[in-house]
């Protein structure tokens, strides 16, 4: 399988993307840099986490106009698989690609912790080797993670099972205490109408080698290679 990883002025967690997609599941990967017109002969591109133009005006805001995210939409259009992490969610969203908005978080503070996700649904290629119900331990690092969209998006995500993972306690309960940002229904990821872009604030990239003392986001990277595989 072939990952694109963008790169931007301000990226910093696209290393950590590369590394699990390269080294730790033995895949093809190469940086794209944000100038570049063309993805090239990708499989998956990966927007990644980070601080993209300094996150001036909002965040995303200025990536979205990079020249290289003209393409990703194209990409997507065209059924490509695209995961947005952290920075890479919120350039999704004011790409167009993802419905709704990332805005500061309730306590107006930077959150840098590990989380508890809930698993909401399988009908992905980024979720299809879980289970309904799954819980995640996978870290958050953010300023601007709480997902906002109106009441009736919300309805909608619901209705067409496209929340991906929502915030929640050990035990997979959804609760206020969980949530740590303030985010909309507690949401954590979310998918676009044709299911084939993912966009989620915590960082799978950074749990997903043992070394690192948690293995729980691999299991996202696992569903993503053996998913496409079988696509293909």
């Amino acid at each position: 399988m072939k990952f694109g990883v963008i790169v931007f002025p301000g990226s910093n967690c696209d290393h950590d993307a590369y590394h699990v997609a390269k080294h730790v599941f033995g895949q093809e990967a190469r940086f794209i840099w944000h100038k570049e017109s063309s993805l090239g002969d990708v499989d998956l591109v990966i927007v990644p986490g980070g601080f993209s133009y300094g996150d001036y005006l909002r965040s995303g805001a200025i990536a979205r106009f990079s020249p290289i995210m003209k393409d990703v939409v194209r990409f997507a259009g065209q059924g490509g698989l695209v995961m947005g992490i952290c920075n890479g969610f919120q350039i999704l969203c004011e790409s167009g690609l993802l419905p709704g908005a990332l805005t500061h978080n309730e306590s107006l503070r930077f959150v840098c912790k590990d989380v508890y996700l809930r698993t909401e649904t399988t009908e992905s290629v980024f979720t299809g080797g879980l289970s309904k119900g799954d819980v995640l331990r996978v870290p958050v690092a953010h300023g601007e993670g709480n997902y906002f969209a109106s009441d009736d998006v919300l309805d909608e995500l619901e209705s067409e099972d496209r929340v991906a993972f929502r915030y929640c306690d050990a035990a997979g309960n959804i609760t206020r205490e969980s949530n740590p940002n303030g985010a909309s229904r507690n949401i954590a990821g979310i998918l676009n109408a044709e299911r084939n872009v993912l966009g989620m604030m915590p960082h799978p990239e950074r749990c997903a080698e043992g070394i690192l003392g948690n293995e729980d986001g691999a299991r996202i990277f696992e569903s993503i290679v053996a998913g496409a595989g079988m696509a293909v």
